[in-house]
Order: C-alpha cells, then structure tokens, then sequence
C-alpha cells in the first residue's frame, strides 16, 4: 500500500523524479520532493496540492550531504518517518575519455554516486530503528551494458548497481528493508542536454527520433515494485523501449 507513506524524492524537478512524485501523490502518499531547481519544485507543488495530494518541498544539492540531511530531516520534522527513499537523481554527460572532461566526470560522480550514498545514509537510521522500509535506485541498463563515450556515466550506474545489491543483502533479510534498482534505457527526458561533446550530436539526435520511454513508464515500473507484498522485494526491474536494441 502507498497510501499515507512518506516518500523523500531527488531530482524531482523533472523527468522521472516530477512524474514519481505526481503518481505517487494521487495514490496518497506524502510526498518530501528535493532537487536543485526551487522554481520548478514549486510548480510541482501546485500542481500536487491543486489535485488534493500533499507535498513538502526543499532546494536539495544531493553532492552536498548537509542538503542530503536537511532533506529527510524536513520529513521526520513533518510526518515522523521516511518509508520510501527514491534515489533519482542524476546526470548523464556523455564524453570521450581522450577528449578529458574531469570536471564533468567529478560532477557525475558525486551526483549519481555520492548522491545515493548521502540520501541512503540519512534515512537508514530510521528505516533500521522501525525495521521497515524501500529504498529504490534510479540505475540505467548503462549499469549493465558498456558503451563508447559512456566510459564514466557506465562506472557511475555500475557503481549504483553494485551499492544497490549489497544494500539488499545487509538490509532485506536482517532489517525489513526492502531495496529496489530501476534500470531504465533511453527515457525521453532532459538526461542528455547536459552533453557537451559535439562529436556526439548525431548519437543525441538519434535518440530523440526513438520512441524512447516516457518518464510515467519508469514511475509505473516504481508504483509496481512498491505495491508488492512486504513478502516479495522486486530486485531488478530493467526497462528498454522496444526499439533500443542495447
């Protein structure tokens, strides 16, 4: 049941984030929506409050771990628990290791990495202390599969892949805690405007012409693995649009 759980969300200004909190908001959960972009978490809100949900918002930098803190903190403040973690945030600039763009691999590795880590370490405490609780990673088939230019964003999501699966053998069997990774492939969302690499335009433009995902699939693909019975924790779901063929 989601009715009535408090969900602490990142990256919920747009994408997969904003459609998360919009679903589970009218399947009642309390929704604690974190993300850089204040302007647009207000949107969010309204859009929320105006079709009777409940959210609470807060500007959250997931690179810092003060932010981190300060956002589930704002939960407990609020509604005494966090019972749904969902790790979303993230970035994608694709680059060529040879073109040496180290200011955007450190940016990727403390958001996609560093991120889940903090957000993950602010809510264990609690989860742990009432042995319940779901934790869900936003990982990408990029977690699985290997691709040119991909070289550090592929470490990033390996990275959370590796973190998400040793979260659920020290946590589901011993503490309640149920832990998910959402593996999509190509999303329609901003995830590619932050490539900088001019050699990869004819790969971005490729995959704005495919029938990608839209962010309300991976939402329906989180909704499925919250909604299992407490028996059952759904691992791994892995999601490609069907024209994608790796």
């Amino acid at each position: 049941m989601i009715q009535d759980k408090v969900v602490v969300i990142t990256g919920a200004s747009s994408g997969i984030g904003y459609s998360t909190a919009k679903a589970l908001a009218k399947k009642g959960a309390k929704i604690v929506a974190g993300a850089r972009r204040l302007d647009r978490l207000e949107t969010l809100k309204k859009e929320i409050t105006d079709d009777g949900g409940e959210i609470i918002i807060c500007e959250t930098d997931v690179t810092k771990k003060t932010d981190c803190d300060n956002l589930v903190k704002q939960a407990i403040e609020k509604y005494g628990t966090v019972d749904v973690l969902i790790n979303n945030a993230g970035l994608m600039p694709l680059s060529f290791v040879k073109s040496l763009k180290i200011d955007e691999w450190d940016r990727m590795v403390d958001v996609n990495i560093k991120g889940v880590l903090y957000c993950t370490a602010a809510v264990v405490p609690t989860m742990v202390e009432k042995k319940s609780g779901h934790i869900v990673n936003i990982s990408s088939v990029a977690g699985r599969v290997v691709f040119p230019a991909g070289s550090v964003y592929c470490a990033t999501k390996f990275a959370v892949a590796a973190f998400t699966e040793g979260l659920r053998q020290e946590l589901s069997v011993r503490k309640n805690i149920r832990v998910t990774s959402i593996e999509p492939g190509v999303v329609q969302t901003e995830l590619t405007n932050t490539i900088t690499e001019q050699s990869l335009q004819a790969f971005v433009d490729k995959h704005k012409e495919m029938e990608g995902l839209q962010a309300e699939d991976i939402s329906n693909a989180i909704i499925f693995a919250l909604e299992a019975p407490n028996h059952m924790n759904v691992n791994e779901i892995l999601i490609r649009p069907t024209t994608q063929e790796v």
